[in-house]
């Protein structure tokens, strides 16, 4: 296994932390200090820049935290589904990372996948089963 990387870390913390309800306390603390210091810097353009300033900085780091960590739970997800595909009986061993096929490939397996799904509710219309497994063969 290869050992986390000093930015991995970092996400992994930084969003734990900012998804913590102390962590949104502290962000309407700042905002409502900066709202009341309003009138003692005369509402001034210099006052307005600190808040701009600040909340975009804050949204653009944000922007690469929330990425990382998306990238990263999906990439965890896809590992579990292949593996459960991997070791469920029938299970078709093409749909593992499927994630990575082209376009128009992922569209024959949808394709595949619809025509199954539209037999199936013709079956539960007609009061039959719309259970199936794959056949082994």
């Amino acid at each position: 296994m290869k050992s986390i990387s000093w930015y991995d870390q970092f996400s992994r913390t930084a969003a734990r932390g900012a998804g913590r309800s102390i962590t949104f306390t502290v962000a309407c603390v700042v905002i409502l200090l900066w709202i009341t210091t309003g009138p003692l810097f005369h509402y001034s353009d210099t006052w307005q820049l600190v808040i701009n300033t600040a909340t975009t900085i804050v949204t653009f780091l944000m922007v690469f935290l929330i990425h990382h960590t998306q990238n990263r739970d999906a990439e965890a997800v896809q590992i579990k589904l292949d593996e459960l595909i991997r070791a469920t009986k029938g299970a078709h061993n093409a749909l593992l990372d499927l994630e990575e096929l082209t376009e128009q490939q992922q569209d024959f397996f949808r394709d595949k996948y619809e025509a199954i799904a539209r037999q199936a509710q013709q079956n539960l219309l007609a009061g039959e089963s719309d259970t199936d497994s794959p056949e082994l063969g």
